[in-house]
């Protein structure tokens, strides 16, 4: 399996969105429709180099701060179309 490691900018929210989604019993933030800005896009071949590659990330003074996260997202092939495709050759 495929993995994409991204790094990306967290997105500061207000306290009053953070009681009306508590409230409300909805989200804060969708990552589906609209995701956290990427800073940085990595691949890997499998789980292993994956969270080797997130382990470097994780050590970005910006991480380390709290102003970015890293995430490792599992993925199954892409097709030529998307954006994050890479030739396998």
């Amino acid at each position: 399996m495929r993995f994409l490691i991204v790094r990306t900018e967290i997105r500061a929210a207000a306290d009053t969105d953070i009681a009306a989604a508590w409230a409300g019993g909805g989200r804060l933030r969708d990552e589906t429709s609209a995701p956290e800005p990427r800073r940085q896009v990595v691949h890997a071949e499998d789980r292993d180099a994956a969270l080797l590659l997130a382990r470097a990330l994780s050590s970005v003074g910006a991480v380390r701060a709290g102003r970015h996260r890293v995430k490792v997202l599992p993925i199954s092939d892409l097709s030529p179309a998307h954006p994050y495709h890479r030739d396998g050759g």
